[in-house]
């Protein structure tokens, strides 16, 4: 009989129901709900029971609703079953056809499991085939995904056949129950069957934030709290993470030790089992590690608990690294810090400040410090142990909770931790004992331990045994994975084995396991912080009052932030430029350029014309004089004679051809410059190195990429000059007017220089005697043996090197004094005797190009200029990040200062309203208590948190 006849048959039965048949795919999913229900709890006893239920139904009514859809079961199917399905269905025809069809739903359904589980972990292996090690342990997280892979689909289907509506016989079956169950004379689900109570999925449901904090859903490790209990714990960790933010906000303001939360501050000697304890706590291997010692500065460690999220990461705030996932690099950061820190300095008392998110770990502030020693190695400094000391010492005052690690192989009476601990806190009201590698000691002897009286401590002592198998350690490498299960499936192994000792019912009743330790830091974190909050708040009052204060006296309560002081600075500087862009325009320009073209004017008469410096006190070659004919000869010199033509020709090519358009681009925009950086030094940005950098670089970039072009387009313009230059009568007398002040500043400068030579050769009348044996030398007078480098005449060499200076500027002199004769003379009045006069001519020319650069500077260079200038510092202002607005403002003192009030004020009135929302938390807390009490299921009287 093939499927379809049975479900033909079937079919036929079914036609005396009436109801509306389901669709094919919620009867597939309940059958194959029923198969999974067959292969997780039922027994061959409960097939049994199951059958006969069966059948005593169907003689009392027909067959049940959907059976007749069994010809859809071939679309679950796989296809290594496709053979073997129809023959299955032969045989179970016999049987209820109900039963029949949740097996043959149950086999497709393992085989569709097995499938993907088996593709899964091929995928698996196949990426780890890199090396020996990575393939085995691919192997093993493989093959628990596979068995994940199952449950979650056997969990997803069960949740889908929850929502279908089916008769209750069907139900039962599905849930593995039978009436006798229902009535109250045993489960079918065996002895050994979980159950599930209604106070247990409540406390489920309102203990979800804590559960994996204290690590309470761990391996080995239930969840046995009431739902008060829950709840409460709930509450308090609530309330522990908005003190811890606090807390944090105080250590941004800082400058007082009355406003600071407590911590919980770890100590121990090395060895102890210090960190492997605060790695229990996180769940990760993340403290540096090694041979020497590793921990030179305080580590400032804030686990902030995030039951949403499903990634855990660690973050250094002082660094901004961001986010870090892979602990791993943690604890090299880590290492790195701690290890900047010279060994000659031994320890440094710099916190490191790390916060870790993750939803297994509580809200916990803890500090872990250097470990202490009893004796200095031979490398390490000899006051070494008197630093780590009192480094401890610092921070183990009040109101910090102590964290005394001891180990249990070791005596409490030779406990460093615990002997620190009793000279600031002799009482043991702020000290927690954690005894370490209980294990290593006989449990009997463990217990005696933490019940120790003779250092008794008001917040007891917890046992653990904070390792991980070494099986489980050694043979595959975890990653960076949580370690937090192993920990606790470890211990409650260890603690397990002796319930008469450190079960819940012994006699000793003592602490012990990671869980319990966790939760008891966060309980004496939240009571600690709260009984500090009260003097908090006072000290903050305090302080808020003195910086009110500051802020209205010095600062007439002006409000300032970085952005503002930012864009007032801009505003005032753009401000400054409009008066710059007013002052400077084409007249500037003009000058500019014309100024520098007459200093060329200058450089070519004094190559063409004028005389050169003396470079040695040989005599004159009179035959090299004779062919140059003297300066003096000019005005009496024949009009058509060669010599000067070409002179003054060549002074004119050289000054037409001497590249005006990047000369004047080049003086331009330099001006520019210099009155851009004289801008800065009168505004705001004067005291910012980071912004005069800035606004400087600015300028310069957009003058550098204008000028490229300017001076292109300005040397095309001034090109026809290079060929032939035509001077009107005007021209030639602003030229002969302007040549005339430009030689008699040049005289009025060599006269200058004259004197100061005068001066440093020993006054005038020495000066004189050197001149005079000067020229008597070159005119022959007297002769010296070789050049006289070494002193001649009875003066140095040093002296006769002056000498021919002042000789050099005492010939200029003269010749400037002919030469402004020269030009006020009639024969240079007229533009004819251009030849005569060639001073003047250079500087007609020389003003004909300076015309007409400044008219092509004032549209090309100038007028861009403004235009982008002042966009671009918009821009660079608008492109700043936070820090680097932060920065600029800061690099103020005044500045600094005043924005340190106006944050200091803010921090302050923020976290004020942070502890109101602590007093309503409370307030809330107390109404919902029963006037301020509360009652626990034992009758027993409970306080409120009483914080304030």
């Amino acid at each position: 009989m093939t499927s379809r006849l049975l479900s033909s048959r079937l079919a036929s039965s079914a036609t005396r129901t009436t109801i509306a048949r389901p669709s094919s795919q919620n009867v597939a999913t309940i059958y194959a709900s029923g198969a999974l229900a067959a292969e997780r709890s039922i027994s061959h006893a409960a097939l049994a029971r199951s059958g006969g239920v069966l059948r005593g139904w169907r003689q009392r009514k027909p067959w049940p609703l959907l059976v007749n859809t069994i010809h859809n079961l071939p679309a679950v199917r796989h296809a290594s079953f496709a053979r073997a399905i129809p023959k299955l269905a032969m045989k179970l025809a016999r049987i209820p056809a109900m039963f029949g069809a949740a097996m043959i739903g149950g086999m497709a359904y393992l085989q569709y499991q097995a499938a993907q589980g088996w593709t899964y972990a091929t995928d698996v292996f196949g990426k780890a085939k890199d090396t020996a090690s990575t393939a085995a342990n691919g192997f093993l997280e493989g093959v628990g995904d596979v068995f994940s892979q199952m449950g979650k689909g056997y969990d997803k289907t069960k949740e889908d056949v929850k929502g279908v509506q089916m008769p209750q016989w069907m139900r039962d079956i599905y849930e593995g129950r039978t009436g006798k169950e229902e009535g109250g004379e045993g489960g079918g689900g065996g002895p050994n069957e979980p159950k599930e109570s209604g106070t247990g999925a409540a406390v489920a449901g309102a203990g979800a934030a804590t559960a994996g904090a204290f690590a309470l859903d761990a391996d080995g490790e239930e969840d046995n709290r009431s739902v008060d209990d829950a709840a409460r714990d709930d509450q308090m960790m609530m309330l522990t993470r908005k003190m811890i933010e606090i807390r944090s906000l105080l250590q941004t303001i800082g400058q007082s030790e009355t406003l600071t939360l407590p911590s919980i501050v770890v100590i121990g000697s090395q060895s102890s089992g210090k960190s492997s304890v605060l790695e229990a706590i996180v769940g990760h291997e993340f403290l540096p590690k090694g041979s020497n010692m590793v921990t030179r500065r305080p580590i400032e460690l804030t686990l902030v608990n995030t039951p949403k999220a499903h990634a855990e990461y660690g973050e250094f705030p002082a660094l901004g690294l961001g986010r870090i996932t892979d602990f791993s690099h943690i604890q090299k950061t880590l290492t790195d810090l701690n290890l900047a820190v010279p060994e000659k300095d031994c320890v440094s008392d710099d916190p490191i400040q790390l916060r870790i998110y993750s939803p297994n770990v509580p809200d916990l502030s803890l500090i872990d410090l250097p470990g202490y020693i009893q004796v200095e190695a031979f490398d390490q400094p000899t006051e070494l142990k008197t630093k780590i000391q009192e480094l401890c010492d610092k921070y183990i005052q009040p109101p910090n909770v102590i964290l005394a690690i001891s180990a249990a192989d070791v005596d409490l009476a030779n406990s460093t931790a615990l002997r620190a601990s009793r000279r600031v806190d002799p009482r043991g009201e702020r000290t927690i004992g954690v005894v370490t590698k209980m294990d290593l000691v006989d449990p009997v002897r463990g217990a005696q331990i933490l019940s120790d009286k003779n250092y008794p401590l008001r917040l007891g002592y917890v046992g653990v045994v904070c390792k991980i198998q070494q099986e489980s350690k050694s043979l595959f490498s975890r990653g960076s994975a949580n370690i937090t299960n192993l920990i606790t499936k470890n211990e409650s192994a260890y603690f397990n084995a002796h319930p008469e000792i450190f079960g819940e019912d012994s006699k000793a009743n003592v602490t012990v396991g990671t869980p319990a330790l966790r939760k008891k830091l966060m309980h004496v974190l939240e009571s600690t912080m709260s009984a500090s909050l009260k003097t908090t708040s006072e000290a903050i009052h305090h302080e808020l009052a003195e910086a009110s204060y500051e802020f209205k006296v010095q600062y007439n309560e002006r409000p300032l932030s970085a952005e503002s002081y930012l864009a007032e600075s801009l505003d005032t500087f753009k401000h400054g430029f409009k008066k710059v862009q007013e002052a400077f325009g084409r007249t500037e320009v003009r000058e500019i350029v014309k100024h520098e073209l007459d200093q060329q004017v200058l450089n070519l008469l004094a190559q063409k014309y004028w005389n050169r410096p003396i470079e040695d006190l040989r005599p004159q070659d009179p035959h090299v004089e004779a062919v140059q004919e003297p300066l003096e000869s000019l005005p009496k010199a024949d009009p058509e004679n060669s010599l000067w033509h070409l002179k003054l020709d060549a002074s004119t090519s050289t000054l037409t051809k001497l590249g005006i358009g990047r000369l004047a681009t080049s003086v331009t925009a330099q001006a520019l410059q210099s009155a851009v950086e004289d801008l800065i030094k009168s505004t705001p940005f004067a005291s910012h190195p980071f912004a005069v950098s800035a606004i400087t670089q600015a300028s310069e970039n957009i003058l550098r990429d204008l000028s490229f072009d300017t001076s292109d387009e300005l040397e095309i313009c001034v090109k026809p000059y290079k060929y032939r230059v035509e001077v009107t009568d005007q021209e030639w007398k602003q030229g002969r007017e302007n040549i005339g002040r430009v030689l008699k500043d040049e005289l009025k400068d060599c006269e200058n220089a004259f004197k100061y030579v005068e001066e440093q050769i020993g006054g005038r009348r020495k000066a004189k005697d050197v001149l005079n044996f000067i020229d008597r030398v070159r005119k022959g007078d007297i002769v010296l043996e070789g050049t006289g480098v070494g002193g001649a005449g009875g003066f140095s060499s040093a002296l006769l090197e002056k000498g021919k200076e002042a000789l050099f500027l005492r010939d200029r002199a003269d010749i400037l004094r002919m030469r402004l004769a020269a030009v006020k003379s009639k024969q240079c009045a007229v533009p004819k005797n251009k030849y005569y006069c060639p001073e003047v001519f250079l500087d007609a020319v020389a003003d004909k190009l300076t015309s007409t650069a400044d008219l092509f500077l004032d549209a090309e260079l100038l007028s861009k200029f403004y235009y982008q200038f002042p966009r671009v510092l918009e821009k660079w202002g608008r492109e700043l990040d936070e820090s680097m607005i932060e920065r600029f403002a800061r690099e103020d003192p005044k500045i600094r200062r005043h924005l340190d009030v106006v944050k200091r004020k803010e921090l302050l009135e923020h976290v004020l309203k942070e502890m109101e929302s602590l007093r309503q938390l409370e307030a809330r807390e107390k109404r919902n208590s029963s006037r301020g009490t509360q009652t626990d299921e034992g009758g027993k009287r409970r306080r409120g948190w009483g914080i304030f």
